[in-house]
Formats: structure tokens, C-alpha cells, sequence
């Protein structure tokens, strides 16, 4: 068995909530409709946020979400992470985004165990001690 993370973004606005499996290297966060992830908000930036795959050393990988796009201007009302305004945050399981006003996202990271694949004629049949049969003779 192994450990498999599952990053989801679940994000709140004003046309209700979504949910976002992140696998991706990157991902644009705004309300301009080319983003990857589209925020519907008034108060929101054209190209208000970006996050960005980071690959860790055991071959796993975290998000950063980063203010603004990658390389432009910072968005115009900032971007808090847990009630702290940040330009750039590594994130953690839970943490809570504010866009802006009714405009959030919570992030999850889930790990749970994955069972190596089995061949497909693999074979689980458990028969009881009781009715083997040695098959010795005397």
C-alpha cells in the first residue's frame, strides 16, 4: 500500500460552490473567462490569483497560491490566506482564500491509502484448513 493526496480547491461565490481536483501545474484564478479556475465577482481581478504545483523531494507535490498572475501585476483588492494578507503561501490542509467579499475557497489536501493494482485473474478464494486435503497417503 501507498499513500495517494487528492488537492481540491472548493471554491464559493456568487453563482454557488465548486469543487476543483487539482492536478495541474498551474492554474489561473480570476474572473476573466480564459481562467482555469473562473471566480464570479465583481470584486474580484481579471487574473486576481495563480497557483502553482511545487515538487517536494518524495516525488509528492504541494500548491502555492501566489497574488495576481505569474508574471504581472498583483490583484487590486489582495488576496488573504487564513485572515492574513499574502502575496505568496505554500498551502496546508483547510486553509481558507479570500478572493474578496462572499468570494472564498477552502483548500484540502486528502491523503488516504491506495492499494497497488492486482492482476485482473488474481485470485482471493480462502478455503478453511479444516477442508484441505493433504492428499498424503500411508
Amino acid at each position: 500500500m501507498f499513500l495517494d493526496a487528492k488537492h481540491v480547491l472548493i471554491v464559493e461565490d456568487d453563482q454557488g460552490r465548486k469543487e476543483h481536483i487539482l492536478d495541474a501545474p498551474i492554474y489561473s484564478i480570476g474572473r476573466d473567462p480564459n481562467c482555469d479556475i473562473r471566480l464570479a465577482s465583481q470584486f474580484v481581478s481579471r487574473r486576481h490569483a495563480t497557483l502553482v504545483q511545487l515538487p517536494g523531494d518524495d516525488g509528492e507535490y504541494q500548491y502555492r497560491i501566489v497574488d495576481g498572475a505569474p508574471k504581472g501585476k498583483p490583484s487590486s483588492n489582495g488576496l488573504l490566506v487564513n485572515g492574513r494578507k499574502v502575496q505568496a503561501y505554500n498551502l496546508r490542509d483547510r486553509d481558507e482564500i479570500m478572493f474578496g467579499p462572499k468570494i472564498h475557497a477552502t483548500y484540502h489536501l486528502q491523503e488516504q491509502e491506495a492499494e497497488q493494482a492486482r492482476p485482473q485473474n488474481y485470485d482471493q478464494t480462502v478455503i478453511p484448513m479444516e477442508d484441505w486435503d493433504s492428499g498424503a497417503k500411508d
